[in-house]
């Protein structure tokens, strides 16, 4: 296998998940709607502000490094909804698909051969796709982490659920 596939081959992995650390998709599935705003004691954020913060970010990092005009929220308020707003379940799942299908997005253009990943990205010479790709996949790990966690002392992890894999 050549450098570049191989490459290609460990990023992907590392976005998607399942080896290190859980993926987005295990970690959200067979969510109680009843709980989406519950936090954990002394936590001023919510499981579905975990989400939502998961969407922005990983949203924010592949917006900079394919739109040229791309504006970045303010930071650190724009990256993550105040601490007393509420989700209802329509909101729970606009934030769990957009972070779901920027993630593709993503993993599409790792995927893709004519990516170069060391090449500066064009509108951003000091940052190139390889950082960025880094940067989303160790922050997703981080939240996902946080909120597997969030689960389980908030007593809502399924039961029957692996807790290294998700699934029953």
């Amino acid at each position: 296998m050549k450098g570049n596939d191989l490459l290609r081959k460990e990023l992907l992995a590392l976005l998607s998940g399942g080896e290190a650390h859980m993926d987005f998709a295990d970690v959200v599935a067979r969510f109680p709607m009843e709980h989406i705003n519950s936090k954990a004691p002394h936590t001023p954020y919510s499981c579905w502000h975990f989400v939502e913060h998961l969407r922005i970010a990983q949203w924010d990092i592949l917006q900079f490094m394919i739109d040229p005009d791309h504006v970045s929220p303010d930071y650190p308020e724009g990256y993550r909804p105040a601490p007393d707003k509420k989700a209802d379940e329509k909101d729970w799942y606009v934030s769990v698909e957009g972070v779901l299908s920027d993630l593709e997005n993503l993993k599409g253009i790792v995927s893709n051969p004519e990516t170069d990943f060391f090449a500066p990205i064009p509108h951003a010479k000091s940052y190139t796709i390889f950082r960025e790709i880094l940067l989303v996949a160790d922050h997703n790990a981080y939240h996902i982490g946080e909120l597997a966690l969030l689960r389980q002392v908030l007593g809502i992890w399924p039961k029957g659920f692996e807790y290294l894999t998700g699934r029953a």
